[in-house]
């Protein structure tokens, strides 16, 4: 259900349960930490690209696994770590709509870039669940303590157009995935360790 592109330093992961929503199981939130985890150890890799069949990126958990204990498993953050601290250059080409835990490796990423349809949520007060735990922290960072509680709080649901304003996302593109590898052109054509210096610095 996670499938892995490879190509002229450029690692695609896509997220491949469109019939589901591309909901995840930990079966597939583990088979994500280890492709990021390979991608970052490999010296070829310079850029990675998160992204999802269908019209969905993501629902976020699959509510069966959910309600048997994913909702508070530690390989939520065992991926968004390993996307923070990638020395790639990671974008999150969201193809459609992110919820839920699917946000954490979102905001993990360095850059994001949504599909004009794309909406974004975070329900975990209606469900009874904390958010992951370091996902607030990533979310405040980049629309403000406020907004944060607008989304973990609030319940509030945002479109694409909203999430550009407020700085969830970094482009709109009806071709996200094309728009990831056109970012990702700079950083493919360096030195990893340039790419690596420069994610560093900043």
């Amino acid at each position: 259900m996670i499938d892995v592109i490879c190509e002229d330093g450029l690692r695609t992961l896509i997220i491949d349960r469109a019939d589901k929503a591309n909901s995840l199981t930990r079966e597939m939130l583990a088979a994500l930490a280890a492709a990021v985890d390979e991608a970052n150890a490999d010296p070829g890799t310079k850029a990675l690209i998160l992204t999802g069949r269908g019209k969905v990126f993501s629902a976020g958990a699959d509510l069966d696994a959910a309600r048997a204990g994913l909702a508070t498993d530690p390989v939520w953050e065992r991926l968004s770590g390993a996307i923070a601290d990638s020395p790639l250059l990671t974008i999150a080409a969201l193809n459609g709509t992110a919820a839920g835990g699917a946000l954490g490796m979102v905001l993990a990423s360095d850059l994001r870039v949504a599909a004009p349809a794309a909406k974004f949520f975070y329900p975990v007060m209606k469900l009874g669940f904390l958010p992951q735990p370091s996902d607030p922290d990533r979310l405040a960072a980049l629309v403000g303590p406020a907004r944060a509680k607008l989304l973990l709080m609030g319940g509030q649901k945002i479109d694409a157009a909203e999430a550009l304003q407020i700085g969830l996302v970094d482009r709109l593109s009806d071709t996200p995935l094309d728009e990831a590898r056109a970012i990702a052109t700079d950083a493919l054509g360096a030195e990893r360790i340039h790419v690596e210096a420069i994610k560093e610095m900043l």
